[in-house]
């Protein structure tokens, strides 16, 4: 719970920008060594990462500018803020789909490459939102409750006083999802080796991570605003209905390539 690490001059070196920095290395190190695994060369994941990174944090800004109100555009806070996740997910996913064939690589491929990275990234994102005090959770009364510095609230208003006056102990959501990332990195590596088809690592991801985001948005209780009135509609967040649109994809893809492979399959003459 430390949002700054040191000051040099006015400029602070925020906790989350190293930890964001570090997991976004890791990442690109990580898809580099599962590309060339699958044949394909380190340089061009290197420099493709690049691009996925740039197409990331865009699509993070642009998704936070169209759910929250009031949002400084031209301010440090907008700057050194993370932004929306699944805003960083869609538009890294589409860079690759945009750029892959300008690399003249196999989009699956890649994907499956990438997608162990994010996971990893995330894990370390997390713990960078737990040292700063965003995407806070609800009210915990039990043993995992954990009480955010007055730093973290002048950083991001994460409460830190309950309407009686008393120290407010918050569900540490940030935590949770880095731990449970963490896993999830280690089974796509573990499931990269053993996968039945290009594609298969992405489309794993998707599903696992969306099914959880839905679930760990309901002790969620930072504002994220309400894309198009969807949220009052609904009474869902934002990131679950963005969930639900990823794993509906998702199984798609899944499908679509399922029926890929038995179609190839069948079209194998028999020796």
């Amino acid at each position: 719970m430390y949002p700054e690490l040191v000051r040099i001059g006015d400029f602070p070196v925020t906790t989350y920008g190293i930890f964001l920095a570090l997991g976004m290395l890791l990442a690109l190190f990580v898809a580099s060594r599962l590309a060339a695994r699958d044949g394909l060369p380190k340089e061009r994941i290197y420099d493709l990462g690049l691009w996925v990174l740039v197409g990331g944090l865009l699509g993070s800004k642009l998704l936070m500018l169209m759910v929250e109100d009031n949002v400084k555009v031209f301010s440090l806070d907008f700057l050194r803020s993370g932004g929306v996740f699944y805003g960083s997910l869609i538009g890294g996913f589409l860079a690759t789909a945009i750029l892959v064939p300008l690399y003249k690589l196999p989009f699956w491929k890649v994907a499956d490459a990438f997608a162990p990275g994010v996971a990893l990234g995330q894990a370390f994102g997390r713990q960078g939102c737990f040292a700063a005090g965003c995407c806070w959770g609800k009210v915990c009364d039990g043993p995992l409750g954990v009480h955010f510095t007055e730093k973290g609230h002048e950083y991001t208003g994460v409460p830190i006083i309950g309407p009686d006056g008393a120290d407010l102990y918050l569900w540490p959501t940030q935590i949770i999802e880095s731990v449970v990332m963490l896993g999830v990195f280690a089974f796509l590596f573990w499931l990269h080796r053993r996968k039945k088809f290009s594609g298969q690592i992405l489309i794993t991801y998707a599903i696992i991570y969306s099914i959880f985001r839905f679930l760990i948005e309901f002790i969620r209780d930072d504002p994220r605003g309400d894309l198009f009135g969807l949220t009052t509609l609904t009474g869902l967040s934002t990131s679950q209905l963005t969930s639900l649109g990823v794993a509906a994809a998702a199984v798609v893809f899944l499908v679509w390539r399922l029926r890929s492979l038995i179609g190839s399959e069948r079209d194998v003459p028999a020796s």
